[in-house]
């Protein structure tokens, strides 16, 4: 079972997150996904860092699906960002991909990631 928890004895979150995500029993599964980056499919990669959150965002919930899983099973969000991106528009669209859960998440910038055209990568850990 999945329990999310803000300690009173800390701050409280300055984002859409929680400090703790507990969970009590024996998970059946564990899924880690591996750092998602704003590419479709067909390998494009779209030239705005929100277009490549947004598509991040995406990938993550296909891996999710893809390990029979969703985003109320995730328990850990870390996002690497190359470049700014809007508040308002990373924030509507982590509304978006959460769906009202919770979940612990770390914001990072970074200098660069692997392919100098992006922006965004965001890994995920979820069990069930």
């Amino acid at each position: 079972m999945k329990k999310t928890s803000n300690p009173m004895t800390v701050h409280s979150p300055v984002g859409p997150y929680v400090h703790q995500v507990i969970n009590t029993g024996m998970p059946l599964k564990w899924v880690t996904i591996s750092g998602q980056i704003g590419m479709t499919k067909e390998g494009d990669i779209p030239e705005t860092g929100a277009e490549q959150f947004k598509l991040a965002l995406s990938n993550v919930k296909a891996n999710l699906k893809a390990a029979e899983m969703e985003v109320k099973h995730m328990t850990k969000l870390t996002i690497f960002l190359v470049d700014e991106i809007d508040l308002e528009i990373r924030k509507e669209c982590l509304a978006s991909f959460l769906e009202g859960e919770e979940t612990a998440m770390t914001l990072l910038y970074i200098k660069a990631l692997a392919n100098p055209k992006l922006k965004v990568e965001i890994e995920a850990v979820a069990c069930k």
